[in-house]
């Protein structure tokens, strides 16, 4: 099943199905009422289907079993209706770094976007190198590491992000996420899988000038990558069940329609169980929770020293969820 969570007129969020191949969202709740003349809880929100579990997809089952038999009206073209994040305000979020390529190729660009701004960019580089700076540390190859995006700056697809003011230099990023779907603590590799509700596409975007600037801090991107819609989701949350190899996925970066890369997911060196292993130690996780997976390699404009410009549209597409789709606004003052 592929959840989204869109508006429709004047209406607040709603939850629907996407239907006839996308082309069609199904708004289940309205579903619902048309058998049973009442509205059902679970049905309010993605969240609250996540949370709802195994008997929340039995119940989604019965409904889109129930949805032929209906007045029709309950079924909405994708064109009429607004995305927003499936999880709009997730209750935790975490980035992690799982792809080695990226990671090697992203560092060889920040120390040359840190030494461009250096009185001799050559010397600034050749000091960076040997100091370790800006390199692939040691402590990545042990253990999955993450960082804390805000979560409440996800934005859904179709939807504009605002360039920050205090940067010149705005990125993109490719990756896929994973939802938790069951409360857990201490979990193993081996049975971390069975934790994971579904798949998302996420768009990291970064403030690439301000990052290179606060990472040698250790604390994080910080303002690199904390502003008003700098994490793009969806379009959809597609179920575990309908993606039995997350690991065979192929990902592509479009930017006003031109391919600038494309990567795949079995590419990944840490994979989303090693990192819900990881984190669970002694520390509860949660439904809803989501657990991104870095940026593919080739996945982002750093990587290739070529960076986004004032109303480019950036698609993000991995197979088998879709395609999420931003443009990048740079507000005049």
């Amino acid at each position: 099943m592929k959840f989204l969570t869109f508006s429709h007129g004047d209406s607040q969020p709603k939850l629907g199905l996407l239907i006839d191949n996308g082309q069609s969202v199904l708004d289940l709740q309205a579903v619902y009422f048309d058998r049973w003349d009442k509205h059902e809880p679970t049905l309010t929100s993605v969240m609250a289907v996540v949370e709802g579990g195994a008997n929340a997809l039995d119940l989604v089952s019965d409904v889109l079993a129930h949805s032929t038999h209906t007045r029709g009206v309950e079924k909405i073209a994708v064109s009429q209706v607004k995305f927003s994040a499936p999880i709009p305000c997730p209750p935790q979020m975490r980035d992690f770094l799982c792809f080695e390529k990226h990671l090697i190729q992203a560092f060889q660009a920040a120390r040359r976007l840190r030494a461009s701004q250096a009185p001799d960019p050559f010397a600034a580089i050749q000091e960076m190198e040997a100091k370790g700076i800006l390199c692939v540390p040691q402590t990545w190859y042990e253990r999955p590491l993450f960082y804390h995006p805000n979560r409440l700056n996800v934005i859904g697809t179709n939807e504009d992000v605002i360039w920050p003011s205090y940067s010149n230099v705005m990125d993109f990023e490719l990756e896929f996420g994973a939802i938790i779907g069951k409360k857990g603590k201490n979990i193993t590799a081996n049975n971390a899988r069975e934790c994971i509700f579904g798949y998302t596409i996420f768009n990291d975007f970064s403030a690439r000038d301000e990052q290179v600037l606060e990472m040698p801090g250790q604390l994080g991107p910080g303002k690199g990558k904390d502003f008003d819609g700098s994490n793009a989701m969806g379009p959809c949350l597609v179920t575990a069940d309908e993606i039995p190899n997350p690991y065979n996925l192929s990902m592509i970066i479009r930017v006003n329609g031109e391919v600038w890369g494309r990567g795949q997911t079995s590419e990944m060196h840490w994979r989303f169980e090693d990192c819900i292993a990881h984190v669970s130690r002694d520390e509860t996780i949660y439904p809803g929770e989501f657990f991104g997976s870095g940026t593919v390699g080739n996945g982002c404009g750093l990587e290739q020293m070529r960076f986004l410009n004032n109303g480019d549209i950036v698609e993000l597409e991995v197979e088998n969820i879709g395609i999420l789709r931003n443009r990048v606004i740079k507000p005049s003052f």
